[in-house]
């Protein structure tokens, strides 16, 4: 008989044993009016530095929940690979897909960017709630998936910015529908693998040079079109069967 899983609840706060805290908002009325749990019922609470606790909720009022954490327990579900996704913002919810997605694949960065193709022009009160958005995004799929480390989210940035000051790490990958190189017939020597997806349209031929010019490694994922939060999980995907814990 498989046992019931526990709700995930983060709190974005150093979490100690034996101590009580207070949930309010989302978490408050997802734990309450969703779920409908009542005094007693047990949860796992985790704070995003790794490791997580059990919980008891003590209390359930109309706008608050007073819950106790017991013991502390060492739970690691990260990949040991780390790679970082540098991800083309584009309309919809398709960067909120590929987001989600490549958390629940154990990324441990993204850096959402613009390009000059992108349909996407954002101010900065429009990026600002992008952002906020996408770090829910990150949050809920953490308490989804089991991870009890926050991948960090980046500010949003022009390509060109962030490759001008961009330093390579162990292994730099940009998807290239024209190149001979696969997954397979890369080496991988260690380090920080990252992956640069473009948005809807693509990045233009001086934005693709100069992240070769920077390092980065044009790979193929087939002869197939993929779309852009489509190519983001099969390549976040890819990399964690040849190096990471996917099996």
């Amino acid at each position: 008989m498989v046992a019931e899983r526990r709700p995930r609840i983060y709190l974005p706060r150093r979490l100690s044993a034996g101590e009580h805290y207070t949930l309010t908002g989302d978490q408050h009325r997802h734990l309450s009016r969703v779920l409908r749990l009542k005094a007693g019922a047990e949860l796992t609470l985790f704070d995003g530095m790794g490791g997580e606790y059990a919980a008891t909720i003590e209390e359930v009022r109309r706008a608050a929940s007073r819950v106790r954490t017991g013991d502390y327990r060492d739970v690691d579900n990260e990949s040991p690979l780390h790679v970082r996704l540098a991800q083309g913002v584009g309309r919809g919810e398709r960067t909120d897909y590929a987001i989600q997605k490549a958390v629940e694949l154990s990324v441990t960065s993204i850096v959402p960017f613009l390009t000059r193709r992108g349909v996407v022009r954002l101010d900065a009160q429009r990026a600002q709630r992008r952002l906020a958005h996408w770090r829910g995004i990150i949050v809920h799929a953490c308490q989804q998936c089991g991870r009890n480390t926050i991948p960090e989210l980046c500010t949003i940035v022009a390509l060109e910015e962030w490759l001008r000051e961009y330093e390579c790490g162990g292994l730099d990958l940009i998807l290239d529908p024209n190149s001979s190189t696969s997954i397979g017939d890369l080496e991988y020597g260690g380090g920080l693998v990252t992956i640069l997806v473009g948005p809807e349209g693509g990045l233009d031929t001086d934005e693709r040079e100069a992240a070769c010019g920077v390092g980065f490694r044009g790979v193929s994922l087939g002869p197939r079109t993929l779309r852009t939060e489509t190519a983001a999980v099969a390549r976040v995907t890819a990399v964690q069967l040849h190096w990471g814990d996917l099996k």
